[in-house]
């Protein structure tokens, strides 16, 4: 009996002392750099109340703890962007002609415009607005994928394709078979999916069988991997880019999933995809090069030649730039884009995001602009995928209505859509989400685009779906349950983790 109250009284102050130097290594880890103070102080409660299991929630989720080897990707982006720079320099190579197409800022008579990509210019220089584009903006996976799969079919050289998800499902399989067919004929493959995104089909082996095809390569994207100490799972990949012999490419939100189709009386998510020709095309391949080079290590010479990159003529009149955000790119450049492209409309911004809950700037931002007059209207669905991240966003919704903001929320099917018209000129659509993971976590890309044409169809489907939306008005809000809006003020405390 002594013996097993020894036991018990030793396990208890072994277990008790185990969670003591535990909570301080997370405490003086936290605190090693600046960051969002209510996010450090969150993850020191938990780390307290919950022994063991917070350790590890914050060894895997911890906001803004990016692993040392993380980093490499800051260093392989620097080594793909010096070689590239090279070849820019060489007029004899195949990538001098590139930035011909680069807009001279003091040329561009919209004055919103000229001061806006003069502001970008300073966070991302090497990812200049760029001239000579068509920009073709498509409606979910209704219109994306038979584009898709028609442009995978004519490919000669090459096809490079990155998604967050890839379905375990009849629409996954169709992509895998038709890449099988285009390599099995000589054009080289290369494939990226996170293995986050696309834990299903990883998982079940689904991308197994085609490791042996030759000219097939696929690459699962990662960086946990306990056996290196790499434990954050946060840093995703949520990219959806596809690049055909360097000429055609689609880019946007949806991903390869059958959930984004209209089959058997299902309608498909609602999610905004864009299909682009011209120079941005060559920005959206050195952004999967980029990341291949990364993963892969393969030499630069099979990344960076002629056959990814070659010349082509301005084939429309879109103005274009590639916004690639993430931890190892400059630091808050999709926020910032977003906080000035707020700040500095004057007349209009329609957003459409799945997911609101933003940093404190960018709501100060909106509030700012409704109260000097602009015509601030929000799309948000009315039920959210994600329950926490649909609630933390509703405890914004009472500060903002009372700014003048107009908030809708659009109906099922759920709206994936991302995208920010301002003044009726300018226009961010991507993959990035309004809120703390996409503009500080994920691995993101976003595009400008400047054209009458594509910006009035894009304004056209925001139109449409703030039609089927049902506007939230300030009195009805105020009106909800207070369990409610207990709920979402607890939710909302979580937001630097969501």
């Amino acid at each position: 009996m002594e013996q097993t109250n020894f036991d018990l009284t030793f396990w208890v102050v072994f277990s008790s002392a185990l969670h003591l130097v535990a909570f301080i290594g997370i405490v003086l880890h936290a605190l090693q750099r600046r960051r969002n103070a209510s996010a450090t102080i969150l993850w020191i409660f938990v780390a307290w109340s919950f022994p063991f299991i917070g350790p590890l929630l914050y060894l895997s989720f911890g906001v803004d703890r990016i692993p040392a080897k993380g980093l490499k990707k800051r260093m392989a982006n620097q080594i793909i962007m010096q070689q590239r720079n090279k070849l820019h320099e060489d007029s004899s190579s195949f990538y001098a002609w590139h930035f011909e197409y680069r807009t001279p800022l003091d040329g561009i008579q919209n004055d919103y415009s000229q001061k806006l990509n003069a502001s970008i210019d300073a966070l991302s220089p090497m990812h200049p607005l760029l001239d000579g584009n068509t920009i073709t903006p498509l409606i979910g996976g209704d219109e994306a994928y038979p584009l898709m799969l028609q442009t995978i079919r004519t490919a000669k050289s090459h096809i490079h394709l990155q998604s967050f998800i890839i379905g375990r499902d009849d629409t996954g399989r169709l992509f895998l078979e038709e890449l099988k067919k285009k390599a099995e004929q000589g054009v080289k493959v290369r494939l990226i999916f996170d293995r986050f995104g696309s834990t299903c089909a990883s998982l079940s082996g689904m991308f197994r069988k085609y490791g042996t095809i030759s000219n097939f390569e696929i690459c699962g994207w990662t960086q946990a991997n306990p056996f290196k100490r790499q434990f954050q799972i946060n840093l995703r990949n949520h990219r959806k880019n596809l690049v055909i012999d360097g000429h055609v490419a689609f880019f946007g939100g949806v991903n390869l999933a059958a959930e984004n189709i209209t089959a058997g009386g299902t309608k498909a998510i609602r999610d905004y995809h864009f299909k682009v020709e011209g120079p941005l095309v060559h920005e959206l391949q050195l952004s999967f090069l980029r990341d291949w080079f990364f993963m892969t290590a393969a030499p630069i010479d099979t990344l960076l030649n002629a056959e990814h990159f070659p010349k082509m003529l301005s084939i429309g009149n879109a103005r274009a730039r590639l916004i690639d955000s993430g931890p190892s790119e400059p630091p808050q450049i999709a926020g910032e884009t977003y906080f000035n492209t707020i700040t500095m409309a004057q007349q209009q911004i329609l957003i459409v995001t799945p997911y609101f809950v933003p940093t404190n700037d960018i709501i100060r931002a909106l509030r700012s602009a409704a109260h000097r007059g602009v015509d601030v209207r929000i799309i948000l669905p009315k039920e959210n995928n994600h329950r926490y991240a649909g609630m933390a966003s509703k405890a914004l919704y009472e500060e903002l209505l009372n700014a003048g903001v107009r908030i809708f929320h659009r109906p099922p099917p759920f709206i994936h859509a991302k995208a920010m018209v301002a003044d009726g000129t300018v226009a961010l659509v991507g993959t990035a989400n309004l809120d703390i993971r996409s503009l500080e976590l994920n691995y993101e890309t976003t595009a400008l685009f400047e054209n009458e044409t594509a910006i009035d169809k894009l304004k056209l489907m925001i139109h449409e779906d703030m039609n089927l939306s049902t506007e939230i008005t300030l009195n009805e809000w105020l009106k909800r349950p207070p369990l409610h809006k207990l709920a979402e003020n607890l939710a909302a405390l979580m937001t630097p983790v969501l």
